[in-house]
C-alpha cells in the first residue's frame, strides 16, 4: 500500500465505522452526512480489499477482517494525536457531535459555560445533552457508543472506561429565607418539617435517612422529585425543607432566596466523575471537550452556609 497516497481522515473515518458498527451512528458522530460516510466505506472497502461492514438480516455487522482492524487501527490513531496534538486552529475547524450524558444538576450549571468556550475555540463542535437514567444507564451508553462523556458518581470501573474526579461535593440544608425554621436552626428544627427528596428511581430513602438511622432518628420525606430543577420553586413556596450538593443550592443562596446551612449532624459528601471509553481517546473532539469540563465544573460557585444557632 502506498502511504503517500493514503488520505489519514479516512481512517478517522473507518475508526468510527468500526467502532460504531453503523453508517448512520458513526455519520452522527463524525459531524458527517450519510451519503459522505457511506461514500468513505466505499473507499476503505477497496483500500482494505474487504467489505468491512455487511447487512446480515437487518443488522450491519463487522467482518472477520474488520474485527482484527479495529485495536490495531484505535492504537495507531492513539499514536498519531500523541505526537501531533490537536492546535487552536485544528480545533477551530473540527466539525462533530459530541454527545454527553449528565443530570440536570451538573448539567445546568456547565452548559452556559461549555457552550461559550466552544464557540470561542470550537465553534463547529455541537453538544447533545442525553436523557438522564441514572449512572448504570450512563455506562451502558459509554459502553454501546450511544454516549462519548458521562458526568456521575462511578465507583471504580472496568479498565475500558477512564474515570477523572472532578470534584467533592458537600451536602447543605436549604429552606425559603422566610421559612420560620430559620430562627433557631437545629437538629429538632430540622426535623420538625418535611424533606424533598430527589430520587430518579423514586426512592423515598436517602444517604441522609442512613446517618439518621445511625442515631435512632427519622425524618418525613414530604415530597419526592426526580430532578433538583424541581426543587427550589418548591422550596420557596412552602414550609419543606430539602437537603442539596453545595453547587445545586448556590444560585438561591447568592439571590438571598434561600437559607443555607450545614447539616446538624454529619452526612457524607461524594465525589463527581467524568466518564468516558477507551475507544474516544483518540478522538480530539471528544479530548477536547472532557478538558473543558474538568476545568470549568469544579470552579463553579459553591452555597456559602450560616452558622447554626442552638
Amino acid at each position: 500500500m502506498n502511504l503517500r497516497a493514503l488520505d489519514l481522515n479516512l481512517l478517522v473515518v473507518l475508526h468510527a465505522l468500526l467502532e460504531e458498527g453503523h453508517v448512520t451512528r458513526a455519520a452522527r458522530r463524525l459531524g458527517l452526512s450519510q451519503p459522505a460516510t457511506s461514500s468513505a466505506l466505499e473507499r476503505c472497502r477497496h483500500v482494505f480489499s474487504d467489505m468491512l461492514l455487511e447487512k446480515v438480516g437487518s443488522r450491519m455487522q463487522l467482518t472477520p477482517k474488520a474485527q482484527a482492524l479495529r485495536d490495531p487501527l484505535a492504537r495507531a490513531l492513539e499514536a498519531v494525536h500523541a505526537v501531533v496534538d490537536v492546535r487552536p486552529r485544528e480545533l477551530r475547524e473540527l466539525q462533530q457531535v459530541v454527545r454527553l450524558s449528565m443530570a440536570d444538576h451538573p448539567a445546568v450549571m456547565l452548559l452556559g459555560a461549555l457552550h461559550a468556550e466552544l464557540q470561542a475555540g470550537a465553534p463547529r463542535l455541537d453538544l447533545v445533552v442525553l436523557p438522564w437514567r441514572g449512572a448504570a444507564d450512563a455506562l451502558q451508553r459509554l459502553e454501546g457508543g450511544e454516549a462519548d462523556l458521562a458526568v456521575s458518581v462511578f465507583p471504580a470501573l472496568p479498565p475500558q472506561f477512564t474515570r477523572v474526579e472532578l470534584l467533592r461535593e458537600q451536602y447543605v440544608v436549604a429552606m425559603r429565607a422566610g421559612h420560620p425554621g430559620v430562627r433557631r436552626f437545629g437538629l429538632d428544627a430540622w426535623l420538625a418539617y418535611p424533606h424533598v427528596l430527589v430520587s430518579g428511581q423514586a426512592h423515598t430513602r436517602g444517604v441522609l435517612d442512613e446517618a439518621l438511622a445511625e442515631r435512632g432518628l427519622t425524618r418525613r420525606v414530604g415530597t419526592v422529585v426526580p430532578n433538583f430543577m424541581m426543587v427550589e420553586p418548591l422550596l420557596l413556596a412552602s414550609d419543606l425543607v430539602a437537603m442539596l450538593p453545595s453547587r445545586s443550592a448556590a444560585a438561591g443562596s447568592a439571590g438571598k432566596r434561600l437559607a443555607v446551612f450545614d447539616p446538624p449532624l454529619p452526612v457524607p459528601g461524594f465525589a463527581l466523575h467524568l466518564a468516558w471509553h477507551a475507544r474516544r481517546e483518540a478522538d480530539p473532539a471528544t479530548r477536547h471537550v472532557a478538558s473543558l469540563v474538568q476545568r470549568l465544573l469544579p470552579a463553579l460557585p459553591v452555597a456559602r452556609s450560616r452558622r447554626q444557632r442552638v
